[in-house]
């Protein structure tokens, strides 16, 4: 039953009251996006979606121009040149993703769900799970959105950053497998919730504590296969 209506339901009413909530947030970013950088307050990218269709997702514009055809392309790196100084406010507040409530309240997204990927991304998933992992719609937030928080920081880190940037994904397959698995409301609010302190409290926080059964980076490796 939650599958079907009640996480469309949750995702109506929390996007519709942060939006109202946000809104205070939202006006000032936006003029702000307006007289710096490049002037241009959203960035519309095209990902896949629910059952592998694409779609187009709203962010704040936080690059410059054409940044996915410069540099390192689709990966991001910490104090990225091509991020702008207050786009690379928003990255690291996650302020940029709040238009995607926009898309929550289209459809395309849920608020809880593996995050979208632009295809070139998408194709990085081992391939016996490409056609599952969008089983369920894309969110703002998933569990490997948490376990991955900070990924900017380790793909920065990393000595060679695409080749860290694709060996990951067998691990995001696992994470994901593990919602599609125990997708439940309590789970949802599980997400939420440390999602939010994440964000407010501390990037350090022991997901284990609030998941069972989250799969470890070792049992990742299982999805090369």
């Amino acid at each position: 039953m939650y599958k079907a209506a009640g996480k469309r339901l949750l995702d109506i009413v929390i996007s519709l009251s942060a939006l109202i909530i946000l809104m205070p947030v939202l006006l000032p970013v936006i003029f702000l996006l307006l007289i710096t950088g490049e002037k241009k307050v959203f960035y519309f990218q095209k990902r896949i979606g629910y059952k592998n269709k694409s779609f187009y997702i709203w962010k704040f514009a936080t690059m410059l121009k054409d940044s996915p055809n410069i540099g390192t392309g689709e990966i991001t790196l910490r104090n990225d040149p091509r991020v702008t100084k207050f786009g690379s406010f928003l990255r690291k507040t996650k302020i940029n993703e709040l238009p995607q409530i926009i898309n929550v309240l289209k459809g395309d997204m849920s608020i809880v769900g593996p995050r979208p990927l632009m295809e070139v991304s998408f194709n990085n998933f081992p391939e016996n799970v490409r056609y599952k992992i969008y089983d369920v719609k894309p969110g703002i937030t998933g569990i490997a959105s948490i376990v991955f928080r900070d990924e900017e920081k380790l793909i920065s880190l990393a000595d060679d950053p695409k080749a860290y940037y694709i060996s990951i994904f067998p691990y995001k397959a696992a994470l994901e497998t593990w919602y599609r698995q125990n997708l439940s409301f309590t789970t949802d609010l599980k997400i939420i919730w440390v999602t939010a302190l994440s964000i407010f409290i501390s990037d350090n926080i022991d997901h284990s504590k609030f998941f069972d059964g989250l799969p470890t980076h070792e049992q990742g490796k299982i999805y090369l296969y």
